[in-house]
């Protein structure tokens, strides 16, 4: 709802105007924040003398917040339409500033051809301790702002509860229970029946209704809520646009936004790629995205398209959607999103397992993004394939056991699978580690503590080699083993994969004379100090490690001169 104040100020405006005392179109602009932090929100509430046709198609009317930051950088931040207030309308700027210091600037107004400007009072930024917006950095890390490092460690909440599922499944049920378990970043979709931002017609959903706006408001409203949510819990988020069910004739097309029936621009789920008029439509909802929502530091990162192999072929791998389109479509878009976002989020977008001609060599992609289900052995063998070939990180957003359903028939396949994932990530050159799906399944099998243990071993890693990571080869016969040198200290993973216990001597290069090694047990998060080593030259051995069936162990080696 538009504040009360905003409303007096409109009406004095309009008065204003009609006795003479104002000519332009942009009228009063109040800052809404007492005190201004980097790194939180800002707002101000802006009057035009105007209401337009359609306020949310830039080709008709767009508003910026133009700045010069205390370095002398421009900040450019677009603004967005509340509402229509008597015979005028009522506009936002959201603006999380990244420099602390003195700002100046203006507002400007574009209308087809007329440009007009408003000068904005000069404000400072207090400086603040949070570590700002999340880039990228490296193979195994995002940076942000601050420098500081981080590592994704979560799973999907793709949705909240349909209408024919359990209701408790909410993001306020959720996301408190993933922040308290060690998550610190999740995914999450906008789609027709989940955070509906462009769907007039919405469908297995309790919590959204049909409406003729042209966004909808209870997409809005609890995208609001879920951002004021993750920023409360510090928690970070990729937020995914579309699924590709959205392209699909037997799918979401039939009610698409996008699609001629109703009254969109595009034929065919092709020429939503293909239309100027459809990437146009596509470009008003990413300013908008950006325009509300992209102040916040705890969306971590912008995501296009959920598994968009999936509408571009067939089950029987026939081509429905040429390569090209696709591809040129994701390198126009992503090139567009980093022009209007002020704040510089990550971009990526995804793919189930058939690649797309070109995708992952997209310039402003920042990195590539697959999907794997029935093969979580296989994880470790995509980084470096990937990243050997195009030179960017490398992220598994999604894995599980099954693709189908969440039987708990197979919930210990499900959970060994969950956990080893996660493992399998964290020592491979990855800047998320794999995130599983059926979120609720794992929630009844209280799996969620079990992340506790991953993020407690990621913390150590970053905090022991402050961003240094090398991978080091472990001699372990007949259980599985991945090592990672951070700084001074030397993590192995081990993981009995076989149905036999396996009774092994387990052997490493180490550099340093004094060692103080130690076991960590991820199920019961327990260290317990190793005395049975022999160190020769540099080759430590552990001359028996014992793992039953499944049972898996971290080793911790802090090696000084």
């Amino acid at each position: 709802m538009i504040h009360r104040n905003l409303v007096l100020l409109t009406l004095l405006w309009l008065l204003s105007a009609r006795m003479g005392y104002a000519q332009k179109v942009i009228g009063q602009a109040v800052l809404r924040t007492p005190t201004i932090q980097q790194y939180e929100k800002t707002e101000w509430d802006i009057v035009l003398s105007q209401q337009f046709q359609n306020p949310y198609r830039q080709q008709e009317v767009t508003l910026d917040l133009v700045l010069t930051s205390p370095s002398g950088m421009p900040v450019v931040v677009p603004c967005y339409f509340e509402q229509n207030t008597g015979a005028a309308s009522a506009w936002k700027a959201r603006f999380a500033p990244r420099e602390a210091g003195p700002y100046t600037g203006l507002f400007r107004l574009t209308r087809k051809d007329k440009t007009e400007e408003k000068p904005v009072d000069r404000f400072t930024v207090v400086a603040s301790t949070k570590p700002g917006f999340l880039h990228a950095n490296d193979l195994y890390t995002f940076r942000f702002d601050n420098g500081d490092l981080f590592r994704g460690v979560g799973e999907n909440l793709g949705w909240e509860a349909r209408s024919f599922e359990n209701q408790k499944w909410t993001y306020d049920y959720l996301l408190p229970t993933l922040a308290k378990n060690g998550v610190n970043f999740f995914r999450t979709w906008m789609c027709y029946w989940n955070l509906p931002l462009e769907w007039q017609k919405v469908s297995s959903t309790k919590r959204y209704t049909n409406t003729t706006d042209y966004f909808n408001p209870g997409a809005i409203r609890r995208m609001d809520e879920l951002v004021h949510l993750t920023d409360s819990l510090g928690l970070y988020f990729m937020l995914t646009f579309d699924w590709h069910g959205h392209l699909m004739e037997q799918g979401g097309w039939r009610n698409s936004p996008y699609n001629q029936l109703n009254g969109g621009p595009a034929r065919t789920p092709t020429e939503f790629f293909t239309l100027p008029a459809a990437r146009d439509k596509y470009k008003d909802k990413l300013r908008y995205v950006v325009a509300r929502w992209g102040y916040s530091t705890n969306i971590g990162a912008w995501e296009f398209f959920n598994e968009i192999d999936n509408a571009v072929f067939t089950q029987q791998d026939s081509l429905l959607i040429p390569h090209d389109a696709v591809t040129l479509w994701h390198g126009e878009m992503s090139r567009y999103l980093k022009d209007i976002d002020p704040y510089q989020h990550l971009v990526t977008t995804s793919i189930s397992h058939r690649d797309i001609l070109g995708m992952n060599s997209i310039a402003y992609i920042d990195f590539n993004q697959k999907h794997i289900y029935k093969h979580t052995e296989k994880i470790p063998a995509i980084y470096p394939s990937y990243i050997q070939t195009y030179g960017k990180p490398y992220v598994v957003g999604e894995f599980g056991y099954r693709w189908e359903d969440a039987d708990p028939t197979y919930k210990e396949g499900f959970n060994y699978d969950y956990k080893r994932g996660l493992w399998y990530g964290l020592f491979s050159p990855t800047p998320i580690l794999p995130m599983t799906w059926w979120w609720e399944l794992f929630d009844d099998q209280q799996m969620t503590p079990y992340f506790q243990a991953v993020r407690t071993i990621s913390n150590q890693m970053l905090a022991a080699g402050h961003g240094e990571f090398e991978p080091f080869t472990v001699s372990s016969g007949a259980v599985q083993s991945f090592g990672m040198r951070c700084g001074d200290t030397y993590f192995v993973y081990l993981l009995n994969n076989g149905p036999n216990r396996a009774r092994v001597p387990v052997r490493f290069d180490v550099r340093g004379k004094k060692l103080a090694v130690q076991s960590f047990a991820p199920t019961t998060r327990q260290y317990s100090k190793l005395t049975q080593v022999e160190q020769k030259r540099e080759q430590l051995t552990l001359p028996d490690v014992t793992l039953d069936p499944q049972q898996e162990v971290v080793l911790l080696v802090k090696a000084t001169k």
